[in-house]
């Protein structure tokens, strides 16, 4: 269709422009008409910038398979498609969004390549401005995005640090206790072995002890009324056989799961003046079983804490594959443990019925953390002694795979909803946070696993919903839209 100058220059983007520029613009570009329907679509090459000069426009983008409208207008003057095109090769020219019609409408279009001469022609100044403020937004980000996730890795490190520390001084401990009893029993067995014994009464209580140290692994739970009855029993049963310490073994003995009846046995089997000695050797038995076991707890909660580091870390893992969430979410809980304290109820509320996802799990790790901090500070308030229970929950939701983060704190206040995903926003005290926590996890979310993000809040009942597509899709990069209720 014929490009007239004047109706060019009625539109608010070239109105300030000199009349041999708008002839230029007409030369260079056309004035198109388009039925309703598709213009362009998003992630296709941006190979025209497009003015609107009447109808109505709708753009539209791509979230977890849905194209969901974001603007629509009939405004004359909009602009849409290539405008990035004036940054040349150092970004990928593609569309954004998706642009249809919905009624007959014409547009002014100019080629990509002609756009991007005419502006670096009439405004150099304004060129190199913008391409600062673009390249200039891309590092910010990218630093303060690396400083949250070394703030992240900082406070977890903190907390990993205080969980291993605790069963490592435990196993130190009982390592230092055991070679003490060991050293003990050495010398009972030596006592015990200078005394007339027949080999018949040294079986006997060698097969007592090894009945002995078996019964102490089958130990039963016993009810502290239960335990106190029998800790009584047992006192009685020694002090009546003269061992005047039998109040200080007793403990032990019930803590291994023996009774008066196993100390008849043990009576039966030796002569009535080493009985002593032998149930003093019995119970360093007893005593470097039970301690072997805190070792061994010890030792394997610091081999499952470094397992989770590692889940957590994914370090040794591809960077994309398919993944069962449940695994990504149980290593990001015992990362952050410390953090939720006795003072929080975590609550586990897992369909195990859903099928593992293709994702990136050290990126995913990453949103639960900043899902499930916020979740904390919520609850335990600006003194941090609040409490409160944090409900996980996967579910699937139609063709999708619901992670719900549920909180009992205070919500999130009508009047800043709306801000709460914006970068750099934040409720936290200054020194606590960047405000980029949330908006790392709505690019991550979205942009790199086609997922969608939600929002329900009232008070005592925060809801932050992650929705993640059960099959592969080509990671793609574009903006995050975000549905609050």
């Amino acid at each position: 269709m014929p490009c007239s100058p004047q109706e060019v220059g009625a539109l608010f983007l070239f109105e300030k422009l000199e009349p041999e520029q708008l002839g230029r613009l007409c030369a260079a570009g056309r004035v198109e008409l388009f039925q309703p329907g598709p213009v362009y679509t998003e992630g296709d090459p941006a190979t025209c910038f497009y003015v609107m000069i009447e109808g109505t426009v709708v753009l539209s983008r791509r979230v977890a398979g849905d194209d969901v409208e974001v603007t629509r207008t009939s405004q004359p003057g909009v602009y849409a498609g290539a405008m990035q095109a004036y940054l040349g090769d150092r970004v990928r020219q593609i569309y954004n969004n998706s642009m249809r019609v919905t009624e007959p409408t014409r547009f002014f279009v100019l080629p990509a390549d002609t756009f991007a001469d005419i502006m670096q022609d009439w405004f150099p100044m304004a060129v190199h401005l913008l391409e600062g403020l673009f390249f200039g937004s891309k590092s910010t980000q990218a630093a303060i995005g690396q400083r949250e996730r070394l703030l992240a890795l900082g406070s977890l490190s903190a907390g990993l640090t205080h969980e291993l520390n605790n069963p490592a001084a435990a196993a130190v401990r009982a390592t230092s206790t055991l070679r003490e009893r060991v050293a003990k029993m050495r010398h009972k067995l030596a006592i015990i072995t200078e005394s007339p014994f027949s080999r018949e009464q040294l079986a006997g209580l060698i097969e007592i002890q090894e009945r002995t140290a078996e019964r102490v692994a089958k130990a039963p739970a016993l009810s502290p009324l239960e335990a106190s009855d029998r800790e009584d029993a047992l006192s009685d049963w020694l002090d009546d056989h003269g061992m005047e310490n039998g109040w200080q073994l007793a403990p032990t003995f019930v803590q291994a799961g023996l009774d008066v009846d196993w100390l008849e046995q043990v009576a039966a089997a030796v002569d009535e003046e080493i009985l002593p000695n032998a149930v003093g050797w019995l119970n360093y038995t007893i005593e470097t079983e039970l301690l072997m076991y805190e070792i061994e707890d010890s030792t394997t909660r610091i081999s499952n804490l470094v397992d989770a580091a590692k889940q957590y870390s994914q370090l040794d893992r591809a960077p994309y594959r398919v993944v069962d969430v449940h695994e990504l979410l149980d290593s990001t809980l015992l990362m952050l443990s410390a953090k939720t304290g006795q003072n929080i109820e975590v609550v586990k509320e897992y369909d195990r019925t859903v099928p593992p996802v293709p994702a990136y799990p050290a990126e995913l790790n990453q949103v639960w953390t900043n899902l499930i901090d916020n979740a904390v500070c919520a609850m335990k308030g600006e003194d941090g002694g609040g409490r409160g229970t944090l409900t996980v929950r996967t579910a699937l939701d139609h063709d999708q795979l619901l992670v719900e983060f549920r909180d009992t704190g205070s919500g999130i206040a009508p009047e800043i909803k709306g801000r709460i995903f914006d970068p750099f926003f934040t409720t936290k005290p200054v020194g606590q946070g960047t405000g980029l926590g949330l908006d790392i996890s709505w690019r991550i979310v979205v942009n790199k696993h086609h997922g969608t993000m939600r929002v329900e809040s009232v008070p005592g009942d925060t809801r932050f919903q992650v929705l993640l597509p059960l099959t592969a899709e080509t990671p793609e990069t574009s903006e995050t839209i975000v549905e609050t209720v």
